[in-house]
């Protein structure tokens, strides 16, 4: 039940981070929804700061509901073994807490989609550019003095962003400092969570 917890609560996050639309819900999701709006409501968010602490609360709210968590894979006929489906239902259960216009988990989403924590660590690499490998998300290539190739993750708006978006060519060849962080998503092709270097900003040397 931890794991299938883990793989819901990663998915609600990306979804929270997306703003995912919404679709219609069955009785046994909508009892589930309106109990996690519940539980959410009522935690203190004055205790509440970073994405992990947000991230931890919601999971205790969710573990307090996994008998209606049952129900819902049951009416949708899902496999709690199946990371895709369970995938997919956290992110439905996202929409459907922020189409329901939750107040609790719209302030614990804000905290959820947060850059990072204070306790995340930040690194930076240099290298020559060389790519960008498209696999459903952009990965920058880059090259160091030993010409061995270093990919990071373009999730999201960084600063310096903006040099890749027209002409990436142009660049090619150029030293590149790239500041990222490390971060563990799922990956549908794989069914399985790996851990990526998430870009925060590139810097051209």
């Amino acid at each position: 039940m931890k794991r299938i917890l883990s793989v819901l609560i990663f998915s609600i996050f990306y979804a929270v981070a997306l703003h995912a639309q919404t679709t219609a819900m069955g009785p046994a999701e909508k009892k589930l929804t309106d109990s996690l709006c519940s539980c959410i409501t009522h935690l203190d968010q004055n205790k509440i700061h970073t994405k992990k602490e947000a991230m931890d609360a919601f999971m205790d709210c969710f573990t307090k509901q996994s008998d209606m968590l049952v129900e819902v894979t049951q009416e949708k006929n899902l496999s709690m073994e199946d990371n895709a489906a369970m995938h997919s239902l956290g992110v439905e259960i996202a929409k459907n807490l922020m189409n329901e216009k939750c107040a609790g988990f719209m302030q614990l989403a804000v905290k959820m989609a947060q850059k990072g924590d204070a306790g995340s660590e930040a690194s930076s690499t240099e290298g020559k550019f060389k790519r960008i490998d498209n696999k459903g998300f952009n990965y920058i290539i880059v090259a160091g003095d030993d010409n061995q190739e270093k990919s990071f993750l373009w999730l999201e708006q960084f600063s310096g962003s903006e040099n890749f978006m027209s002409n990436p060519a142009s660049l090619a060849g150029k030293t590149l400092k790239i500041d990222w962080k490390e971060i563990e998503v799922y990956l549908p092709g794989s069914k399985g969570y790996y851990k990526v270097k998430e870009i925060t900003g590139i810097t051209v040397l």
